[in-house]
């Protein structure tokens, strides 16, 4: 028999009700990364092809590499490759069943942030 009382069901939690949560967030962002680097492997083949396919061809991909928007495409990758690294290594650290409480959780969230901003500024310098 159908339901014909569903206004007083409690409705499931929204936007508007439901906070995201730093977890959620770096959650999110690992997807996102994982998905960049698949653009940035394009990006790496385009460069093979370019240089297979002769000077002039060379030329023109190295110069929109080194035009400015080619270096924020550079320093984007370099984080979302950071990024990626950390949180895989700490959800690699979560199958072993550590880390699992919430300020825990918190915790190596925020590391992963600190960790991969401070890594890319390192490897930028550096390279």
């Amino acid at each position: 028999m159908a339901d014909v009382n569903r206004g007083n069901r409690p409705l499931s939690p929204h936007l508007q009700i439901y906070r995201p949560q730093l977890n959620m967030v770096t959650s999110i962002l690992t997807r996102i990364t994982g998905n960049a680097l698949i653009l940035g492997g394009i990006l790496v083949t385009w460069w093979f092809v370019a240089a297979a396919s002769g000077p002039e061809a060379f030329e023109s991909f190295n110069g929109f590499l080194t035009s400015w928007f080619g270096d924020l495409i550079l320093f984007g990758s370099l984080w979302a490759l950071w990024y990626h690294l950390l949180a895989g290594l700490r959800h690699l650290y979560w199958d072993t069943g550590r880390g699992l409480d919430k300020s825990e959780i918190k915790n190596l969230s925020l590391a992963v942030l600190g960790g991969s901003a401070v890594l890319t500024i390192l490897t930028a310098l550096i390279v």
